[in-house]
């Protein structure tokens, strides 16, 4: 009896197995397979037939659909460092000075973390103060994979990693949230609550995205995050610096959508100035014509 409870179980697991093997469209991974096994193009919802090809507009229609998941949005008033490397002026316990300069004379405020924080000026610009970074977002993107990570795994793995290699304590990891594939890491540490012994969040977000990007400072051990056993592969590394106080940037902070709208007005203003003042030239010049002959034609009845 045993025996044949146990080859039914066996068969049962095997169906199960083989009819989930046949929901997986194999030569078209952008559909949706329904329990029955019939597929439909992501985008559109029409029928696929996974024997053959998908149709080149389906195909494209459902590349135009965004990853499922949502990217995580910046806070506002948050701050990308997108002037790259540059060479700064550090104080005597290694912490970047507020004002910053290059070798043309052009200077910059900084924040904690050393992105600028206010427009481009001279050698006359003046920085009061180091202002404090004290909340670091990260955004990232894992590589495309056929099934997302446990949510519970990942942020445990990310929260223990950067525990032990960045030394970080656990409470000033604030967040890690996982929407596959994107993930967001919050830190957050104030100058109150940082003491001697304790790493700087902007010192870990650095460290971080070097390891990311596989150009580790470390001079040993490999570093490569596994999530149960299966490694996490990074595309895709956004970090954004978030200030006690709010940015000084001005026009420099505009995307370049709204930049262009803005040119666009300005040379619609322009042309229309230019235009009326043709217009009005030209105008004038018939007036003068018609008086002129106005005024021969009443001198010439005048001496008749």
């Amino acid at each position: 009896m045993e025996s044949i409870l146990g080859a039914t179980l066996f068969l049962l697991l095997v169906t199960a197995s083989a009819a989930q093997n046949d929901c997986i469209c194999e030569k078209n991974k952008k559909v949706i397979c329904s329990e029955s096994c019939e597929c439909t193009a992501i985008g559109s919802n029409q029928p696929v037939d996974c024997t053959t090809l998908t149709p080149k507009c389906l195909l494209m229609k459902a590349e135009m659909i965004p990853l499922k998941g949502r990217r995580f949005q910046k806070p506002e008033g948050a701050l990308l460092d997108n002037d790259g490397l540059y060479n700064p002026d550090c104080d005597d316990n290694g912490n970047f000075k507020a004002r910053q300069c290059n070798q043309t004379e052009t200077c910059w405020c900084v924040n904690s973390a050393g992105v600028r924080r206010t427009d481009k000026g001279d050698k006359n610009l003046k920085c009061s103060e180091l202002v404090r970074t004290n909340w670091i977002f990260i955004n990232m993107k894992h590589k495309e994979r056929e099934a997302p990570f446990s949510e519970h795994e990942l942020a445990n793995a990310l929260r223990q990693i950067i525990q032990n290699r960045y030394k970080l304590q656990q409470n000033f990891i604030t967040a890690v949230e996982y929407d596959s594939p994107f993930i967001h890491i919050d830190l957050k540490q104030n100058a109150t609550q940082k003491s001697r012994e304790d790493v700087d969040i902007a010192d870990v977000a650095y460290y971080f995205e070097k390891d990311m990007k596989g150009d580790s400072f470390f001079h040993h051990g490999m570093f490569n995050i596994s999530v149960n056993k299966e490694p996490l592969e990074i595309e895709e590394i956004l970090i954004y610096y978030v200030d006690e106080k709010a940015p000084e940037i001005s026009m420099k902070r505009l995307t370049p959508g709204i930049i262009a709208v803005v040119v666009v007005v300005i040379l619609a203003i322009i042309i229309g100035i230019t235009v009326l003042v043709i217009t009005r030239r030209r105008n004038s010049g018939k007036y003068k014509k018609v008086e002129i002959k106005e005024m021969g034609e009443m001198r010439r009845a005048q001496n008749s």
